[in-house]
């Protein structure tokens, strides 16, 4: 099979209710890697993570800020993406953008491009509703990631550092 056969194949499209369940195992199956990365960062699955997760996504469907999208290959969901608009966030010094908090193929059909539709999509559909700019984040072991979001335009603005706050090392005093 040829890469444009295969992509023939593809859809990306709007998630549905139909799809939670499917979208709930990707997203255990981020969290499970995330906590790999770092596991004193990182919440670890439990056996209610799919059901969560799948479970606050929904809750995203019907939300008008929020974009829940899912590449399917041959009617099997593969991958999704979670991102949302928000307004300018004095907190973290940002105007207003599109923000995009997951994004993950499964591993059995990764490195054919699937992903770079996936985010293409999702900043194509940010961007159709008005965001100025795209932001997100990875985790600094996801190299592979890096790499996508790099290839498709995406600088490093921030770095988030981690402290574990112990007996054995405490604060300085103020």
């Amino acid at each position: 099979m040829t890469e444009s056969e295969a992509f023939s194949e593809i859809r990306i499209r709007p998630a549905t209710p139909a799809d939670l369940p499917a979208i709930g195992r990707l997203a255990a199956m981020l969290v499970r890697v995330h906590h790999e990365f770092d596991p004193d960062r990182f919440i670890p699955a439990t056996p209610d993570t799919e059901r969560g997760c799948a479970s606050w996504l929904g809750s995203q469907l019907t939300t008008s800020s929020a974009i829940v999208l899912v590449a399917e290959h041959r009617g099997a969901v593969i991958g999704y993406s979670y991102a949302a608009l928000e307004e300018q966030d004095w907190m973290v010094l940002r105007g207003p953008a599109g923000m995009i908090y997951d994004i993950l193929v499964d591993p059995a059909h990764r490195g054919g491009g699937m992903g770079r539709l996936l985010l293409d999509a999702t900043i194509t559909e940010l961007e159709m509703r008005g965001a100025p700019r795209v932001v997100l984040s990875t985790a600094a072991r996801n190299e592979s990631a890096q790499r996508l979001f790099a290839r498709t335009g995406f600088r490093p603005t921030m770095i988030e550092m981690t402290r574990e706050c112990t007996s054995r090392s405490p604060a300085p005093p103020l």
